[in-house]
């Protein structure tokens, strides 16, 4: 009997009759060899997860921290609720819905019977091929991990269905609830756990836990560095250091306010531009990204072009900044900076680039100087800079009353908006490329991120004041107050229609924050020409594109007129960076020459470029 017991037990290990379609040595990663050594790693995993623990409670019990996360989840409960209320009302389409869901497993399952029996089964869905999540072999090859795989994606189709095809919400709760619903399925994706994920299993088998060990005392650490907040890190921030290997161009600090300093680069041509060229950053990010190395950045492409390049360095605020508004921005930052430029150099007349909410306060400013017949700022460039925010994107989703009363409130005991806030808000838009996977590779692979100069931008955050902030959420994603004629800046009601220089409008075709199609209907708001051009790729890459790298594309098209999608069906493809396409419009509309400017000209510089503001780390 005992031979006969074993011999069976060693059939069904060897699996050959009963599942002849997986192989039997496929299962040998996943068996654990070294109990003792696996079962010490967990006990260090338990010690170092108390220690992370304790970094979270800490800030806490000495009232450094108090947490608002309830509101969130409660608007996202009676969100979805009111999702759950349309199904729940009718019995009827109650089980419609179930039906359809149990429908769809047990397809799914016999499928992955037949395949377990050795027959050859055609994949379905195949969105595991361009999903990083799933990328290893065993999503597929493996049964039980190919089940859930395909489990996975079908209960995500099917929770966004329930929301789609819910009827009587609003346009806004159909939207935050889509968002939600996202943001769920994300996070509950078995790429995120040790014992659905087929990477993982086999990694923590192979190290006998090591890997958790190591992956919670990173977890430990980032809890800790941010203060009692999780502080996911995306890159080695160890091998980066601003103005040492990033925003080495050349250059000085020529003048500074309580909320800027100004930045003019050193010329690398014997002539430039009779027009210099200034630079309105995005306060919610550096401007180095303008600035990254050599290599990638636009501010010494330019510089190399003839432009006299001038860029604004935004203080990272505190409590002293709290009442600093758009109007203060608008006057101590781009006002101030024509100011510096006309001392430096003696011109009135300038080029301008905003950059996102930079593009955004730019517009606004302009359509404030035509009232107030300032002429200084003879043609703009906006990247990815909307004007309009009816089709802002998911952005809109944290930008509904209750959210920015809750942030206005949350700012109120500081003066500001802590920098981690938005960088939350940012990564969530795209959570399965900007959280997850780092979560995993992390925490639980206990792998050091790799050093990628763009992830060290993005993690060098920056506070936002108070009082600037409440009037962007207000006036451009509540209100959109802006292209309907009604933002009011220095006791006047601005219009863009009294915008009549050119401009040149940059979107991005994959842009998450600045939608492409939200940047074309902004387009028809200014009273003047606007080249409207589309970019390849996203926000950053989009914009940050070196023509030496020949990568993606951009389309041109004419006037943004008519819709934003009969104007991408007849656009023009070009392969490669629209950087000289801008500059050629550039020249176009003035190609003067004058000898090289010296740095500064009569005014004495205060440092040596990227400046003290840029190096205050949030």
């Amino acid at each position: 009997m005992a031979d006969q017991s074993t011999a069976g037990e060693q059939a069904t290990v060897d699996g050959a009759s009963g599942f002849p379609g997986l192989d039997p040595k496929s299962l040998e990663p996943y068996i654990v060899k070294d109990h003792e050594a696996l079962a010490v790693n967990l006990a260090r995993t338990v010690e170092q997860l108390g220690k992370a623990a304790s970094a979270w409670l800490e800030p806490r019990e000495k009232g450094e921290k108090v947490d608002t996360v309830s509101e969130p989840v409660v608007d996202m409960v009676k969100t979805l609720s009111k999702v759950s209320e349309y199904w729940l009302s009718d019995p009827r389409r109650t089980l419609d819905a179930q039906t359809q869901l149990l429908g769809s497993y047990f397809s799914i399952w016999s499928r992955t019977l037949q395949k377990m029996g050795g027959e050859d089964v055609e994949e379905t869905d195949t969105r595991h091929l361009r999903d990083k999540r799933f990328a290893d072999a065993d999503w597929v090859r493996n049964p039980f991990f190919g089940f859930l795989r395909q489990a996975y994606f079908v209960t995500s189709d099917w929770a966004e269905s329930m929301v789609s095809q819910a009827d009587g919400l609003d346009e806004h709760t159909r939207h935050k609830a889509l968002f939600y619903v996202r943001q769920i399925a994300s996070a509950l994706s078995p790429s995120n756990f040790i014992t659905t994920n087929p990477q993982l299993y086999r990694e923590t088998v192979a190290s006998s836990g090591a890997n958790l060990v190591k992956g919670m005392k990173m977890l430990a650490e980032d809890i800790a560095a941010g203060r009692g907040d999780l502080k996911l890190r995306q890159t080695d921030t160890s091998k980066f250091a601003v103005g040492e290997n990033l925003a080495v161009t050349p250059g000085k600090v020529i003048a500074q306010s309580d909320v800027c300093q100004i930045i003019q680069y050193d010329a690398t041509t014997r002539e430039v531009l009779k027009r210099p060229l200034l630079i309105c950053p995005p306060w919610i990010n550096k401007f180095y990204v303008l600035d990254l190395n050599p290599e990638k950045s636009f501010i010494k492409w330019a510089v190399d072009q003839g432009h006299s390049v001038f860029v604004i360095s935004w203080v990272n605020p505190d409590e002293r900044h709290a009442g600093k508004d758009w109007e203060a921005y608008a006057r101590e930052g781009i006002g101030f900076a024509l100011d510096t430029i006309r001392q430096s150099c003696g011109e009135e007349e300038v080029n301008a680039i905003g950059y996102c909410v930079g593009g955004t306060l730019l517009a606004a400013t302009l359509a404030l100087h035509a009232q107030e017949g300032d002429r200084r700022i003879r043609s703009a460039t906006l990247f990815t800079t909307q004007v309009d925010f009816t089709h802002a994107g998911d952005l809109k989703v944290f930008a509904d009353e209750d959210h920015i009363d809750l942030i206005e409130r949350g700012m109120k005991a500081t003066g500001y908006l802590d920098g981690s806030k938005m960088a939350t808000a940012f990564n969530m838009l795209r959570a399965s490329e900007l959280i997850w996977p780092y979560f995993v590779n992390n925490y639980l692979k206990g792998q050091d991120p790799m050093p990628f100069d763009l992830l060290y931008w993005n993690s060098d955050s920056t506070r936002m004041p108070a009082a600037n902030h409440s009037f962007y959420l207000r006036n451009c994603y509540l209100k959109n107050t802006l292209t309907k004629g009604e933002m009011v800046l220095a006791g006047k009601t601005l219009t863009l229609k009294d915008v009549t220089i050119p401009i040149y409008n940059l979107a991005t075709k994959e842009d998450h924050i600045a939608p492409a199609k939200s940047v074309f209907v902004g387009s028809g708001y200014f009273g003047g020409d606007v080249t409207y051009v589309l970019s390849g790729s996203g926000h950053i890459a989009g914009v940050v594109n070196p023509p030496d790298r020949n990568k993606y594309q951009f389309w041109t098209g004419g006037p943004a007129r008519g819709t934003y999608e009969d104007w991408v069906k007849t656009a023009r493809e070009t392969a490669g960076s629209w950087w000289p396409h801008w500059h050629g419009w550039i020249r176009a509309q003035d190609d003067r020459m004058v000898p090289a400017r010296k740095t500064g000209g009569p005014l004495n510089s205060i440092e040596e470029a990227p400046g003290s503001y840029v190096r205050m780390r949030a």
